[in-house]
């Protein structure tokens, strides 16, 4: 039996990781850029993490939600704590699109309505009701498409109002920045006028922190810098540092009814171990702060050149637009200055690396760019 042949791969075999580090099969080392897609948060391979999944699966790995894991608890303590929202509830799952579909589907029993609001260049995930609401023709089969999901545009509150203010929608969805769709940033007033529109029409508002969240921005949810509370909170890749974890931040408003919500893997004593590390080493190592202060400072100190459109970014998800197309560059920073790098939106390299990476790799990293634009 062969791969479904689905992926574009790039002809490297990782083997070992530790911090921003990679090595691949020949014992050359990388750069990690990318974290795996924004996943990795504190650092490949950090002890304690490592200690603490070891100590796990010693004990026990897997039951059901049927009985107490007391980890759960634990994890959804320490994350209300970092997020500053103690009040809210969780929900845990496996995946980012697993915890869509869960808000929107909250959204929908606590309204009792049907329709969605979603945002031209959005992606929210590739299961079915996710992708109904991501604008990607590459991912939306025709079994996908929904008649009840509106379309806007980002920053522009009244292409939201048209469709809230029937009082039909359940809920808007928006991800605290659009990074599949281009690294494009909600403004500060946008996201505030947003939660006056939803909330005098009794509509819910989903904030998706999937890649945004967990520090990635300099905040813990990028939705906080303009100061608003959504009422569900979406969350997974950087929670546990690869391993699947997702979960759903439900406010105070919300009723929960037994059998309403479930999932059969969510929430196991192998993923709450690592979440509940990941939970401790995120605050201990004040990876916010050092997102905050070293994404800037590769914004700050990137080269300058007439082949870069644009540079968008706050902490460590930063966007480089050029005026052409960036595949031959990321191939040049991964095979010949062996630094891993993303793509995303039309001709821009995403840099989404951990939250761990120093001044001195960003250097690597600024130099070696640098070499590679003034190549001809």
């Amino acid at each position: 039996m062969n791969l479904f042949d689905v992926y574009s791969l790039f002809d490297v075999i990782p083997v070992k990781a530790k911090g921003c580090t990679v090595w691949d099969d020949k014992g050359t080392q990388y750069l990690d850029l990318y974290g795996g897609h924004a996943v990795i948060s504190i650092g490949h391979s950090h002890p304690r993490y490592v200690k603490a999944i070891t100590q796990q699966l010693n004990n026990i790995a897997f039951y059901s939600n049927s009985v107490i894991n007391p980890l759960q608890a634990s994890v959804a303590r320490k994350i209300g704590e970092l997020s500053g929202l103690p009040d809210y509830h969780f929900f845990v799952c496996n995946s980012g699109a697993e915890a869509n579909e869960n808000a929107l589907k909250l959204a929908s029993f606590h309204t009792g309505r049907a329709k969605v609001v979603s945002f031209r260049h959005s992606f929210h995930g590739r299961t079915s009701g996710a992708v109904a609401v991501t604008d990607n023709p590459k991912i939306n089969s025709p079994f996908n498409l929904q008649h009840q999901v509106c379309w806007a545009e980002l920053n522009n509150i009244d292409s939201v109002a048209q469709y809230v203010q029937k009082d039909d929608i359940a809920a808007v969805i928006i991800e605290g920045v659009q990074g599949v769709g281009g690294v494009n940033f909600p403004d500060d007033n946008f996201l505030q006028e947003l939660v006056d529109l939803c909330h005098a029409h009794g509509t819910v508002l989903i904030l998706d922190e999937i890649q945004s969240g967990y520090g990635r921005t300099g905040r813990f949810f990028a939705h906080q810098a303009a100061g608003i509370k959504p009422d569900l909170i979406t969350m997974a890749k950087g929670i546990a540092n690869g391993f699947p974890v997702g979960a759903v931040l439900i406010s105070p408003d919300f009723q929960a009814v037994k059998g309403m919500l479930g999932t059969t893997f969510g929430g196991n004593y192998l993923g709450m171990a690592a979440a509940d590390a990941v939970a401790d080493i995120y605050r201990d190592e004040k990876l916010e702060q050092n997102a905050a202060q070293v994404g800037q400072y590769i914004i700050d100190n990137l080269p300058k050149s007439d082949r870069i459109k644009s540079v968008r970014g706050r902490g460590l998800m930063i966007g480089i637009e050029f005026n052409e197309p960036v595949a031959p560059i990321r191939k040049k920073l991964l095979f010949e200055k062996h630094i891993f790098t993303g793509v995303a939106g039309q001709n821009m390299v995403r840099i989404l690396p951990p939250l761990c990476l120093t001044k001195q790799e960003a250097d690597i990293f600024i130099k070696a760019f640098a070499e590679v634009l003034n190549e001809k």
